[in-house]
């Protein structure tokens, strides 16, 4: 068999933060004091609720890797309104706007120099996934991103890292819309292109992803990143990859031979 019938079924989609780039690393310390904040308000909790909505919202984040944001901030107006400490209750589109503007003050500096020069995009971007990718283009592999983070922010983001001409579409979370980008890429590409069992790659660092994959038949490879390194195991996204099903964990895309043997390339 050719290695051209081998690879043109092929089609590898991929998750965008934490996957591939590392521009948004941090989030969590980002969203967790936010929304604390935002259920508090100005009540003094006991040690004991402090302690249990600290336990909460870590669980919640860890659970929830992945996901469109704006359910993310869905929970947490569920979560304010449950506990009625805070008077001042939001809609999760006015979280949502809040947490982005938070975030986006680090990460929009990062893209800003990055776009100046100032910045090198090799130093936000995971371990050997530049030659990964360039790799699986000249082996005529299909490449998608699929992301939680806002549709114009994660394109930007790939234009300013110099990967977004690898990826046939770049899809990330539809603005003022409540859907799920990752299942809505899966469900197209299955059914625009006949896929079935491993012609589908699915790699990211987050359950959800590694779940939709599991579930419409596709191989799941989970990137247990250490964004900080950006290389080598985070063994705590190691065992949320291993409870939501990964076929095969891996935490940066340096040992070119494994990533092919694996892809079955």
């Amino acid at each position: 068999m050719s290695q051209e019938n081998v690879t043109m079924n092929k089609v590898v989609l991929f998750d965008f933060d934490g996957t591939i780039s590392t521009l948004r690393a941090g989030w969590e310390e980002v969203m967790t004091p936010f929304m604390k904040e935002s259920i508090l308000g100005a009540y003094q909790p006991t040690n004991e609720e402090e302690q249990a909505l600290d336990q909460d919202i870590a669980l919640y984040i860890d659970q929830s890797t992945g996901i469109q944001t704006v359910y993310q901030m869905r929970w947490l107006a569920e979560q304010v309104g449950n506990k009625g400490w805070n008077e001042q209750i939001l809609d999760e589109w006015e979280y949502k706007a809040e947490y982005n503007r938070r975030l986006l003050v680090k990460v929009k500096e990062r893209v800003l120099r990055l776009e100046n020069g100032e910045l090198q995009a090799e130093d936000y971007l995971m371990k050997g996934s530049l030659l990964f990718l360039q790799h699986l283009q000249s082996l005529g592999v299909e490449m998608y991103v699929a992301s939680g983070t806002d549709h114009p922010d994660v394109v930007r983001e790939a234009g300013v890292l110099g990967v977004a001409a690898y990826f046939k579409e770049i899809v990330g979370a539809p603005v003022g819309k409540a859907e799920c980008s990752k299942e809505k890429v899966i469900k197209e590409l299955i059914e625009s292109k006949g896929l079935s069992g491993s012609d589908l790659v699915v790699i990211g660092d987050g359950k959800v992803e590694i779940r939709l994959a599991k579930e419409y038949g596709g191989l799941a490879i989970g990137l247990a990143s250490d964004e900080e390194k950006r290389e080598g195991i985070n063994p705590v996204k190691e065992q949320r990859l291993l409870e939501a099903g990964a076929d095969w964990i891996e935490g940066d895309f340096q040992i070119m031979a494994e990533w092919i043997k694996r892809l079955g390339l």
